[in-house]
């Protein structure tokens, strides 16, 4: 009978992470460097890095690239907020009475299948250039997750521990507060996670159409002036704040879990 083989230590799974990222740019070097495709196609990696190094210190489309990243970081972290403050409450609360599940999951159902980029008409009609279309088409890409984990955590909450508050006078309020949150926490931060690289994601797309600023819009003037090296500096610099995110809710996520026991 074959054994089962022993889960690779931290250290093995960071070589391996590196090996991943080495392979990556390996192969991308390789082609590019190639001839097959033009330069203006597939630049090679260093003169991707060459256009970040110098859109840090040298402006392009109205700022740096730093000044392109806090923007599109303050459009995230409003509309990512704002789907953690509606959707989590919102869903811990359709848990916990069934008439608000009944009322608001059809129309919920509904919404959440349409994408946020179908928001992009509207945000530009509502809000023009303004910070609010952005944060419209982010909290429609975050606010599910919020919602839904938030939900399922407070329906697999243990009845034996609602019931034994409730045995001891706890009241509606106060039970939510300190058992169905509580333990409903390692779903809501699952979501959180998710939520947010999907808002983020939902924020790359908002800015390519109704925004004067962020690295999404920094992509669409350099694709407009064939400055491929910049389009895909912009990507690597979404790449790393959107893996640098994941990996702030992962650790957080770890952390809420060892202290409910889980692995």
């Amino acid at each position: 009978m074959a054994q089962l083989s022993a889960a690779p230590s931290r250290n093995e799974l960071r070589l391996l992470s590196a090996a991943g990222f080495v392979g990556f740019f390996g192969i991308w070097w390789a082609v590019a460097a190639s001839g097959l495709l033009p330069t203006r196609v597939l630049p090679e990696p260093q003169t991707v890095l060459g256009s970040m190094a110098h859109l840090l210190n040298h402006p392009y489309a109205g700022s740096t690239l730093l000044g392109h990243a806090l923007a599109s970081i303050e459009r995230f972290l409003l509309g990512f907020a704002l789907a953690a403050l509606i959707g989590i409450p919102l869903g811990l609360l359709m848990g916990w009475y069934r008439w608000l599940d009944d009322f608001i999951t059809p129309l919920f159902e509904m919404l959440r299948f349409v994408a946020p980029i179908a928001w992009v008409p509207f945000a530009a009609l509502w809000f023009g250039t303004g910070i609010g279309g952005p944060i419209l088409i982010i909290f429609s890409g975050a606010f599910p997750p919020c919602l839904i984990n938030a939900y399922r955590g407070a329906r697999q909450v243990d009845r034996v521990l609602v019931e034994a508050a409730q045995t001891l006078g706890a009241g509606g309020a106060r039970v939510i507060a300190q058992v169905l949150v509580p333990a409903a926490l390692p779903s809501i931060v699952a979501g959180l996670r998710v939520s947010a690289g999907l808002g983020w994601q939902s924020l790359v797309g908002a800015e390519l159409i109704v925004v004067s600023s962020g690295l999404g819009y920094l992509m669409v003037q350099a694709q407009a002036t064939l400055r491929t090296p910049v389009v895909m500096a912009s990507m690597v610099a979404i790449g790393l704040i959107g893996m640098v995110l994941d990996v702030l809710l992962r650790s957080l996520e770890r952390t809420v879990r060892q202290g409910w026991g889980e692995n």
